[in-house]
């Protein structure tokens, strides 16, 4: 497959982009981590930053949420961000300790975030209501997650080497990975209802399916330490290879490609699919635009 790739500056280099997400406004909306903001690109290409207000924060991951705004966590002061497209924040706090990373909108109309540093997951409603069920191993390091299918969400486990379901009432289940020390990551719904999912220490993709049945997928560069993956329609996904400065592609089949940014040292982060293509967040301060070729 031949894609065209090009990059669009954002903001400044030191900015750290880190996660991104369609809003409900037809823009993109990213986390700064390095500065402590938000950032918004719209169609037309124009660019504003949303300092974060209390400052700081360490921001990593953005979702949409049920409410028509975007909740994100903010993972270095235990709070979870509102923002909406006018640009006006909430915070949300949590319990000490909580560093919050992903975060997605549930089936239940609440945003379900993973606490790296608490061994739970937790829920917050759209109105501030918070609770969190703790997970059933010590130092697991909750990573990502993910609304799944199923009436679930799931969520990788970086250090626990598992992928985790937990339903709406707080019920867990753990499934190993088949590799040790893979240190699964990025986790997003595919289009038939699995899960996928990247292991950063293993150079490896994963795709789970409703029975906890897990195949491994490795890379042709293992040391690509892929970080954030997004289905795609026809069955496969794409993923950032943040150690090798790449965007790849799985196929249905199993087939891997990668693509190469153009710029070295791009530090591709979160990743997303909009009707125009695929879309990365470089660390550099940029975005990439990957357009794939139309079928014929």
């Amino acid at each position: 497959m031949t894609v065209e790739i090009r990059e669009i500056p954002l903001v400044e280099t030191d900015a750290g982009p880190y996660g991104i997400t369609p809003g409900p406004d037809g823009a993109l909306w990213l986390t700064l981590a390095h500065a402590g903001g938000v950032a918004r690109l719209s169609p037309d290409g124009a660019v504003r930053t949303y300092p974060l207000e209390p400052a700081g924060g360490r921001p990593l991951i953005i979702t949409a949420g049920p409410d028509g705004a975007l909740w994100f966590t903010r993972s270095g002061d235990d709070r979870i961000g509102r923002i909406t497209v006018d640009g006006e924040q909430r915070t949300f706090a949590l319990p000490s300790g909580t560093g919050p990373g992903g975060i997605a909108a549930g089936p239940d109309g609440a945003l379900w975030y993973a606490g790296m540093t608490s061994d739970a997951i937790g829920r917050v409603e759209t109105d501030g209501t918070h609770s969190a069920f703790p997970l059933p191993v010590t130092g697991g390091f909750a990573s990502m997650i993910t609304a799944g299918a199923d009436q679930a969400l799931w969520f990788t486990l970086n250090q626990a080497n598992a992928i985790g379901r937990i339903d709406l009432d707080g019920r867990v289940t753990l499934h190993q990975l088949p590799t040790a020390k893979a240190g699964p990551v990025g986790i997003a719904l595919g289009d038939d209802g699995a899960i996928w999912f990247v292991e950063i220490a293993a150079g490896q993709l994963g795709r789970i399916d409703a029975d906890g049945e897990i195949v491994e997928f490795p890379l042709p560069d293992r040391a690509a330490r892929p970080h954030a993956i997004v289905a795609d329609p026809d069955g496969g996904a794409w993923f950032t290879e943040w150690g090798a400065n790449r965007i790849g592609h799985i196929d249905p089949t199993g087939r891997i490609e990668g693509y190469a940014l153009p710029t070295s040292n791009a530090e591709p982060h979160g990743i997303t699919r909009t009707s125009t293509g695929i879309w990365a967040a470089l660390e550099i301060g940029a975005i990439a635009h990957l357009t794939p070729p139309t079928p014929a």
